[in-house]
């Protein structure tokens, strides 16, 4: 089983490799070989005893999806973009490497597929909740209009057509998976406007200060890196013909609000960690959330086999053990 993983150097990408290498195996198939690509070089797995490559490369840049499929992977995860702040600010990078990365990709899988005679890799493509707009039913099931209110969920929108499109003409055998926003993700913090949501988390667990841009009745959808993972590899795995035509499915997650994210972080670490954030609003950050989706109807994914937290105290706690050591504090 050949894997190869596009933005393998992300958080996602890095922690779904070393899921996949620790397992050993995907779709009941020994993994013999790794591609790992990104814009920056992927460190190579440790414990992995099967070929590796690391690729320092631009989807959207010429050639490098063509290079890409020419390798002929088994299953490819497309996890490459660029975050939903960055697209906002940077018209044409979020149009050239969100969306014209994926057509790119897209159409070399068919051109190889033309020159093989014969290949069809399953697609594993993230997508996001930003393809939906206000207004917003109570719960959002996968059937509601794709309507988004920024240029980040136009290009994950289009994408996610063109998914379909290839899948429904025999090209790639594909699924796409829109996330909920990945709380809580480790490291520093990135352009994202959701990034936040996990920075008045991380930091105040760490010992460090957090700002907060929005108001505490503001409601979102979770799911932790760990769920994350495990949606993607679960894409990876299941029969995609019960998809039908539908390709892209919302992933389960946790509707809650930042008011409830802060009570869940007393309630783990307690009224220290709390008074570590800081009340800062964002004119811009409230413009962008306020378009964002609330809650979902995850019945269709749920039935097929996905599964996600059902609380923030559980989202922490993963957190803690996850990237802490189960300790709290710098």
């Amino acid at each position: 089983m050949h894997i190869l993983i596009i933005g393998a150097a992300g958080m996602v990408g890095r922690k779904l490799t070393a899921a996949l290498v620790k397992s050993g195996q995907l779709r009941g198939q020994a993994i013999s070989r790794l591609t790992l690509a990104d814009v920056i070089a992927a460190d190579k797995p440790a414990g992995f005893t099967g070929a590796v490559e690391t690729l320092a490369t631009d989807l959207s840049a010429p050639g490098t999806a063509v290079t890409l499929a020419a390798k002929r992977a088994d299953v490819i995860f497309h996890l490459a973009a660029i975050v939903s702040g960055e697209a906002e600010a940077d018209f044409d990078k979020g149009y050239r490497i969100n969306m014209d990365g994926t057509r790119y990709l897209l159409e070399a899988i068919r051109q190889e597929g033309i020159k093989a005679g014969s290949y069809l890799p399953r697609l594993v493509f993230t997508s996001s909740i930003g393809v939906f707009g206000a207004p917003f039913p109570e719960a959002i099931a996968d059937d509601f209009f794709l309507t988004p209110l920024t240029s980040y969920g136009t290009q994950k929108a289009i994408c996610e057509l063109l998914l379909n499109d290839y899948s429904r003409k025999g090209f790639v055998d594909g699924v796409g998976i829109r996330l909920p926003t990945i709380t809580v993700r480790p490291g520093k913090p990135n352009l994202a406007a959701s990034g936040f949501f996990s920075n008045i988390l991380r930091e105040p667990l760490a010992g460090l200060e957090a700002v907060l841009p929005v108001s505490k009745d503001v409601r979102h959808w979770f799911a932790s890196p760990r769920a994350a993972v495990g949606f993607l590899i679960h894409a990876a795995e299941m029969d995609s013909s019960a998809l039908g035509w539908r390709r892209t499915l919302s992933a389960p997650g946790l509707s809650a609000t930042v008011g409830e994210e802060i009570e869940a972080l007393r309630r783990v670490a307690g009224d220290k960690v709390v008074s570590l954030i800081r009340d800062e609003p964002n004119p811009t950050i409230i413009k962008i959330v306020d378009g964002w989706p609330r809650n979902f109807d995850t019945k269709r994914a749920r039935a097929l086999g996905f599964k996600a937290e059902s609380t923030m105290d559980e989202i922490i706690k993963i957190h803690i053990e996850d990237e802490l050591g189960g300790k709290i504090g710098g």
